[in-house]
C-alpha cells in the first residue's frame, strides 16, 4: 500500500448538483469545507436530489467568497446567491433526519431553482453544521455531525475498484453502458495506488496528515445510474453491483469516512492505512 495516494478531491457546494475538483481542501469535522452546505427542498420541506430529479446533474454550482454559490444550468442565466443571515430557519427532511436550515434570502434563487426543475423548490443553507445534524447514532461517536451529505462527512472511492467494476460491467448484459466514470458515484476523495476493493478492509486511514475512521460501506442508489453529463438513466452500475457487490442487503461501492481531526488534504498526498 506504499503507493496509495490521493488522486482527486471533489466538493459539491449544493447537494445533488455538479461539483468542483480542487487541488486541495480543508477538512472540517462535518466534511470538506464548502461541501453540501446548500440543498434544494420541495414545498413539503423534503430534500430534492437526483433520485427524483435527474435533471440536477445538469446544474452546476461554484463556491463564492464567504460560502455563497453561483448557479448555472443550460438555458438559464447564472445566478449568484450569498449566504443568508441566520434569522429564520425552516424544517428540512433529509431521509430519516429532521434538520433546521436557513432559506436563501433572495426570492430570485427560489424562482431560479423552481424554473430549472419545473416544480416548486427552495434553496436552503446549513448555517451551523456543528450542531444541526448529528450522525446516525448507530455509527456515531459523541458530538459527530454531518452536512447535507447522505449520511457521513466524506465518501471515499478508489480507482482500482472502479476499474474492477467496469470489468464486471463489460462482461455483463449491459456492457454497452460502460465504462462508467467516477462521477457516477459522487465521492469526495478518490484514492489511487491500491488493489481493487482494498478499502473493504480499512477501519482507519490517514490522508496526508489528516486521520479518518472508516464508518461503513456506502450503499448505492439509482443516482449512480444517472449519466452526469446528460441526466439520462441506464441499468449500470446497479445491475453489476447487485450480482457482485451485495453486502448486508445493500449494493455497495466506496466507503464512508468520518474525520478524526481538522486539517488540509491535497491531491498527491500519501494515503496510509492505519488499521
Amino acid at each position: 500500500m506504499g503507493n496509495a495516494h490521493l488522486h482527486s478531491i471533489h466538493i459539491h457546494p449544493v447537494k445533488a448538483v455538479r461539483g468542483l475538483a480542487p487541488r486541495e481542501a480543508v477538512v472540517e469535522p462535518w466534511g470538506l469545507a464548502g461541501d453540501r452546505r446548500w440543498v434544494l427542498i420541495d414545498d413539503g420541506g423534503k430534500v430534492v436530489t437526483q433520485r427524483r430529479q435527474p435533471r440536477l446533474a445538469l446544474v452546476a454550482a461554484e463556491l463564492q467568497p464567504g460560502g455563497g454559490v453561483r448557479l448555472s444550468a443550460p438555458g438559464m442565466p447564472p445566478l449568484a446567491v450569498p449566504v443568508p443571515r441566520p434569522c429564520v430557519t425552516v424544517p428540512v427532511e433529509i431521509f430519516r433526519d429532521k434538520v433546521e436550515a436557513v432559506p436563501a434570502e433572495d426570492e430570485a434563487a427560489h424562482a431560479w431553482v423552481s424554473s430549472c426543475l419545473g416544480s416548486d423548490a427552495r434553496l436552503v443553507y446549513m448555517d451551523d453544521p456543528a450542531t444541526r445534524r448529528p450522525l446516525a447514532p448507530e455509527y456515531a461517536r459523541p458530538g459527530e455531525t454531518v452536512s447535507f451529505a447522505d449520511g457521513f462527512p466524506l465518501l471515499l472511492a478508489t480507482t482500482a475498484s472502479l476499474d474492477a467494476l467496469n470489468s464486471l460491467i463489460a462482461q455483463g448484459e449491459h456492457a454497452g453502458e460502460g465504462p462508467l466514470p467516477m462521477n457516477r458515484f459522487r465521492p469526495n476523495v478518490v484514492v489511487a495506488g491500491t488493489s481493487a476493493w482494498a478499502e473493504d478492509d480499512w477501519s482507519r486511514i490517514a490522508v496526508g496528515e489528516v486521520p479518518f475512521r472508516v464508518a461503513k460501506p456506502c450503499g448505492r442508489c439509482v443516482v449512480t445510474t444517472t449519466d452526469q453529463g446528460t441526466g439520462e438513466r441506464g441499468h449500470e452500475p446497479l445491475f453489476s453491483l447487485g450480482r457482485h457487490r451485495r453486502l448486508g442487503g445493500k449494493l455497495v461501492f466506496g466507503q464512508n469516512l468520518v474525520p478524526l481531526s481538522r486539517g488540509t488534504i491535497r491531491v498527491g498526498d500519501q494515503v496510509r492505512i492505519l488499521e
